[in-house]
């Protein structure tokens, strides 16, 4: 089963799909979230989230993030962004 993907800024709605897993840069470490992952809340810190779209991708797309927040819930994994490019 895809994971729920939300990226949201501010601004915008950057990201709404289903993905098969994400690396978020949280401000204790990495980590990544694939579905079915325990409820969670972390704040983030300016980095990476790798987007891997299939279980075979072997290259990640990257989208740089700066602060923010990352929720993982029944829903899937929401990351609220400070700015995202």
């Amino acid at each position: 089963m895809p994971l729920h993907f939300e990226l949201v800024t501010p601004e915008k709605l950057v990201r709404s799909e289903e993905v098969h897993m994400v690396v978020v840069p949280g401000t204790e470490g990495d980590f990544g979230v694939l579905e079915g992952h325990a409820p969670l809340m972390s704040t983030i810190r300016d980095g990476n989230i790798e987007i891997y779209k299939t279980a075979a991708e072997k290259a990640p797309e990257i989208v740089r993030v700066e602060g923010g927040f990352a929720e993982v819930n029944e829903k899937g994994l929401t990351v609220l962004a400070e700015k995202a490019d």
